[in-house]
């Protein structure tokens, strides 16, 4: 976001007085803060309700994955929590687009129903006939409105401020729309930016695959057992592998979004390491990943309408990015430490796992028998896999 310059000249006020420096620049900077944080509030509203939408559509979801590693490898890069929120200038920015457009509609939805009114007293009336042609030319000149501000940038005060001159200078060739020639090249950018979300989100997807085919397989097969020994037998096995599969599978697909090697996911001893020099920070992060996607899981208990399936992974979002993003810091942590932590840091890190571990692992058990989708719930990983109920689209 770009810092307005501070004024470097005193200003007169009403009486003809001058006011002093620093109470101006205090001023642009007490304006300066308020409106950078109406942007960034803007922005993640934009990016929560984006990452819902798109994580309830089957195949596109990847992006949502893609987002969430990237902010993971962000966060590990840098350290700074904020580099998690990808970014928000650009959700903001599209945030208040739909802002401008909705309110540049209001007066035709009104403008509409008087319309309609007017038909309904007398259809074909002179009152009737006027508002329709009013009603199309206001749709004209609103439409013309809108395009331009997208193309002046699409900032909110371009919306609030029309401009119909510029309309005038473009189509006479004298000068073109400000912002117009880097129009196609930020709709590139952001093209080539959706790809490689969704190549990360792909293979962070296949990564997690590979790892939940075992425990899950069994759990199904033990599902249908008839014998009830063997039924608890393989429950037991399961759940013991899925617990050692949630452990390490987001620190997994955290390192994989660093280095994009696929091998990554195979490569235990690495992890093993950076386990030893942030233990604390390792069992924040899995405690939080792990326990932030349990809520997911009770919603599951009545099927979500199609028309709204996109409203739980609101509730998703607002827990899984953090829990992504305090992944990445646990990594940073741990590259950066000099050494190993002493001994008794890492035996109550690793015993303290245990009991979130298993209460993971208790309710994606529990999930198969109070699911709506019974059995094929405990596919939907809401730790690890796309941000979606998969069969609830």
């Amino acid at each position: 976001m770009s810092v307005r310059s501070e004024i470097a000249f005193a200003e007169e006020d009403a009486t003809g007085n001058t006011q002093p420096h620093g109470s101006m620049s205090m001023v642009n900077r007490v304006s300066g803060f308020v409106a950078r944080q109406f942007t960034n509030a803007i922005g993640f509203v934009s990016l929560t309700l984006i990452l819902a939408v798109i994580s309830a559509i089957p195949v596109i979801n990847l992006l949502s994955l893609g987002f969430l590693l990237e902010a993971s490898s962000r966060v590990a890069a840098s350290g700074r929590l904020r580099d998690g929120f990808i970014g928000l200038n650009c959700f903001a920015r599209f945030g208040i687009i739909v802002l401008g457009f909705w309110l540049w509609l209001v007066p035709v939805r009104l403008l509409h129903s008087f319309w309609r009114d007017a038909e309904l007293i007398q259809a074909g009336s002179k009152q009737a006939e006027g508002l329709r042609v009013s009603l199309a030319l206001l749709i004209v000149l609103i439409a013309l409105h809108l395009v331009g501000a997208l193309l002046r940038g699409g900032k909110l005060r371009y919306f609030l401020i029309p401009a119909p001159f510029l309309w005038v200078r473009w189509i006479s060739g004298k000068s073109p729309f400000p912002g117009f020639n880097g129009f196609h090249a930020m709709l590139l950018r952001y093209m080539r930016r959706l790809l490689s979300l969704g190549r990360l989100g792909l293979f962070g997807f296949l990564g997690a695959v590979v790892w939940l085919a075992m425990p899950l397989g069994i759990l199904f097969a033990s599902s249908g057992a008839s014998q009830n020994g063997v039924a608890f037998l393989g429950s037991a096995v399961g759940a013991l592998l899925l617990g050692g599969a949630a452990l390490v599978i987001p620190f997994l697909q955290a390192r994989y979004a660093m280095s994009h090697r696929f091998r990554d996911f195979f490569v235990l001893s690495e992890l093993g390491s950076l386990f030893r020099r942030a233990p604390i920070a390792f069992w924040v992060a899995i405690s939080v990943t792990l326990l932030f996607a349990l809520p997911l899981y009770l919603l599951k208990i009545e099927l979500t309408p199609n028309e709204v399936a996109w409203l739980p992974n609101v509730i998703f979002v607002l827990f899984m990015l953090p829990a992504r993003i305090v992944l990445g810091w646990s990594l940073y942590r741990a590259t950066h430490a000099e050494a190993p932590r002493k001994w008794l840091s890492r035996w109550a890190a690793g015993i303290a796992a245990v009991p979130v571990v298993a209460t993971y692992v208790f309710f994606v058990w529990l999930s198969q028998y109070v699911s709506w989708h019974g059995t094929y719930s405990l596919l939907e990983q809401h730790a690890f896999l796309v941000p979606a109920p998969l069969f609830g689209l």
